[in-house]
């Protein structure tokens, strides 16, 4: 998947609270919904809240994300 693709896919997620499913680099899959994808250099990630679970927040770095599918 291009950079593009995956920040596009995030941005739509997030927009619609949908679930995704993120694939990263080192083959770790993580399940949440995207609160926020911050494409500036100084922090390049994005903010997912996993799924069943409000009171959690992870943060991915965009460059570790291979691919990402809506659930």
């Amino acid at each position: 998947m291009t950079y593009e693709d995956i920040v596009t896919l995030l941005g739509y997620a997030g927009g619609h609270e949908q679930i995704v499913r993120i694939t990263t680099t080192d083959r770790a899959e993580v399940v949440g919904i995207p609160m926020s994808v911050d494409t500036d250099v100084a922090a390049h990630e994005v903010y997912l809240r996993p799924a069943g679970n409000d009171a959690t927040e992870i943060a991915i770095s965009l460059g570790s994300i291979e691919a990402v599918e809506l659930v």
